[in-house]
């Protein structure tokens, strides 16, 4: 039975290269049997979290803040499989991606230990350069201080422009990963 995937897209650009990363990771688990729900961040309205800690008393709208993660917060909690994608940006995940991880707080919230739900997860990143530790050691704690279990990383260096990721190894990289999740 196919598993359930939400992918966080942090990226400003649509088609971008990470948005080619994530269509072959789709693709991949897609054909693997799974289901697949996808979130453009930088189309919505997502607001910073303001440490309130006011979460958590309503399961179908556990943050105090209402706005468009009330349209994430029901496709996580179901989720297996929490992707999470991202260019590059000053050494680490973008802003849009940081500030919707931030509000799944309110989830944890909703448990009266504050515990996260179990998932499963995978890192997708694109960059012009390949700086990509300081992402990799903040992923790789996020998985450890969650007691989630990550399932692989592509992370596709030397490509800025639109396009530039075409051709290159990681898709067949992100692919594979999507298959096998």
């Amino acid at each position: 039975m196919g598993k359930k995937i939400v992918i966080l897209n942090g990226s400003p650009r649509k088609n971008g290269n990470t948005s080619e990363l994530i269509k072959y990771f789709k693709k991949g688990a897609e054909e693997a049997g799974n289901t697949v729900t996808e979130f453009f961040l930088n189309g919505m309205n997502i607001r910073g979290c303001l440490g309130c800690c006011r979460g958590g008393k309503d399961v179908e709208s556990p943050c105090a803040q209402k706005d468009d993660m009330l349209k994430i917060y029901p496709a996580y909690k179901e989720a297996d499989i929490v992707a999470l994608a991202s260019p590059l940006y000053y050494w680490t995940i973008s802003g849009q991606l940081k500030t919707a991880f931030d509000r799944l707080f309110a989830v944890a919230e909703c448990d009266k230990n504050y515990n996260n739900p179990a998932k499963e997860s995978v890192l997708l990143m694109a960059a012009e350069g390949n700086g990509f530790e300081e992402s990799v050691y903040w992923y790789d704690r996020l998985m450890n201080h969650l007691s989630w279990k990550s399932l692989g990383k592509v992370l596709c260096g030397g490509v800025f422009e639109v396009g530039d990721i075409n051709g290159r190894k990681e898709l067949i990289d992100a692919y594979e990963l999507g298959k096998r999740v």
